[in-house]
């Protein structure tokens, strides 16, 4: 039996411990696992909330910017309990949750900095739980993104857990665009300050651009035993430098995808989907969930929804629960450029979009939040437009409802290392319109199992994103058998997490010579 240890800073496994797809992938390849007889630990920090209800088990005394730090590790209990499968947290009172999904920090002067403070804190306390044997003996550990690299560099150069080089480390990029860039000395934040005594060599460290800098994400792509993208096609973008915004490619670290690729570490295996136990929505109940998840909104505290702008959205969904639109279309997703650059630099190609809609009784609806501008440009459309409902936060039945019952799931993304949404989206037999990009290039084809655009250049793009979006008005309402055709094709695809793990097993745990 192998041991493995996932180390991430979110788990949907848990509850509240999900801002994007990461979470879901965290919570699905244990379970893989476990059903190959396999153990598997998971810890991800406890944000100051996660460890409440949780058994303590250790306190791990590290040594940070020269003075002792004490953290606590906590065995939580899951959503649904499998065999071999143990989650934990770790708490610490400076690992605390930001405005994203009660995660992240959204530093605009200094990215990166508070959640590059408690990722510190985190990866280090980690590997001294590794040390003292808090979740067995392992064999694998396995990192997702930025947040969890510097235990890389723990196990590199820090004397005191060199007994951590004998594991082998994986290294999966779930985002490549978000690198977690420091200083290496002279700033509060900087590796220098956190390891005063830790000698390393910069240039294994180092940003290409920033080079009095740490690089995280540089970090695990030069250091780990084996690196990871979430589907083949995102790691052939990546091996090709960025033309932005034509073109997002390996964002300054293409070099070091490709030396990665050379030396026979960098791996491109699609993420899969759940087909199985998971929650099954009921049907009938989407402006319902709308109105409970206002509600909800509305009694939290954290939130800075204004009443009035919650009011408005109400009272469109009220009138949509008296007269249904004929045609609905749907986005859930963390706001960031990633997902809407198309909508921020040309919001007249989604009001031409709107327009469209208006037409033919039709409305689209948004569900999300995240960057502060992406939230302040979509309220301002659903004031504008009567057919923008625009909700700005996270409720999971809300979610469900949206994937059942919509007619087409809408993905602009610029880039999309894999994408779950439009899996999710499929599995209920809804087609989805898509940028032909990374991930969901290898999952919807035009025309066969739902929609896709692209272009040369950028307004080639947004032409080709509308003329695409008129083809699928034209079918929806002129040529039934072909949408349905599109739906049943859709809902037969089949991204099995047991063909992705069994590609984990094959080339990211299994050392190769």
């Amino acid at each position: 039996m192998k041991n493995f240890l996932f180390v991430a800073a979110e788990n949907d496994g848990i509850r509240k411990c999900k801002a994007g797809g990461m979470g879901d992938v965290v919570r699905d390849v244990p379970r893989q696992i476990s059903e190959r007889g396999d153990k598997v630990s998971i810890v991800v920090p406890s944000y100051s909330r996660l460890h409440q209800n949780g058994t303590f088990k250790s306190y791990l005394i590290l040594q940070l910017r020269g003075i002792n730090y004490t953290a606590e590790l906590y065995e939580v209990i899951p959503k649904k309990e499998f065999k071999n499968i143990h989650h934990y947290v770790i708490h610490h009172p400076e690992i605390t949750g930001g405005q994203i999904a009660h995660i992240y920090h959204d530093d605009p002067e200094e990215p990166f900095f508070t959640d590059y403070l408690k990722f510190t804190i985190f990866c280090t306390a980690v590997a001294e739980a590794i040390k003292i044997g808090a979740f067995g003996k392992l064999d694998i550990v396995h990192m997702h993104d930025w947040h969890t690299s510097l235990l890389l560099f723990v196990k590199t150069y820090h004397p005191q857990y060199t007994g951590l080089k004998k594991l082998r480390f994986v290294f999966s990029i779930h985002n490549l665009a978000m690198q977690g860039i420091r200083p290496l000395r002279n700033n509060y934040s900087s590796l220098e300050n956190w390891f005063p005594e830790v000698p390393y060599d910069p240039d294994r460290l180092m940003d290409h651009r920033y080079q009095d800098c740490i690089n995280l994400m540089a970090v695990g792509i030069r250091l780990a035993d084996a690196v990871h993208t979430v589907s083949p096609s995102y790691k052939e973008d990546i091996l090709k430098p960025s033309a932005p915004p034509e073109f997002i490619g390996g964002e300054s670290l293409e070099t070091d995808l490709q030396e990665a690729n050379k030396e026979g570490r960098l791996f491109g295996i699609l993420n899969g989907s759940n087909y199985t136990n998971f929650r099954v929505a009921e049907k009938g109940l989407l402006y319902q969930n709308i109105v409970k998840a206002i509600f909800g909104w509305l009694q939290e505290e954290s939130k800075k929804y204004k009443a009035d702008y919650l009011a408005h959205t109400g009272e469109k969904i009220m009138h949509y629960l008296a007269e249904p639109p004929k045609f609905i279309v749907a986005s859930v997703a963390r706001l960031t450029e990633q997902k809407f650059y198309f909508f921020k630099r040309s919001p007249q190609a989604l009001i031409e979009i709107l327009k469209k809609l208006e037409k033919v009784n039709g409305i689209f609806m948004l569900l999300g939040n995240g960057d502060p501008q992406y939230e302040e440009l979509f309220r301002k459309m659903s004031y504008a437009h009567k057919n923008f409902v625009f909700t700005n936060g996270y409720s999971e039945d809300l979610v469900d409802s949206i994937y059942l019952e919509t007619d087409l799931y809408f993905m602009p993304s610029l880039f999309e290392p894999c994408g779950i949404s439009q899996m999710l989206a499929m599995r209920n037999g809804t087609p989805c319109l898509v940028h032909n990009t990374g991930g969901l290039k290898d999952t919807v084809k035009h025309m066969k199992t739902g929609f896709g655009f692209d272009g040369a250049t950028y307004d080639e793009k947004i032409k080709n994103m509308i003329t695409v979006f008129d083809e699928v008005l034209q079918i929806f309402f002129h040529d039934k058998d072909t949408w349905k055709t599109l739906q049943a094709h859709a809902k037969k695809m089949r991204f099995t997490w047991q063909k992705s793990v069994d590609a984990y097993y094959i080339n990211l745990y299994t050392p190769h010579s």
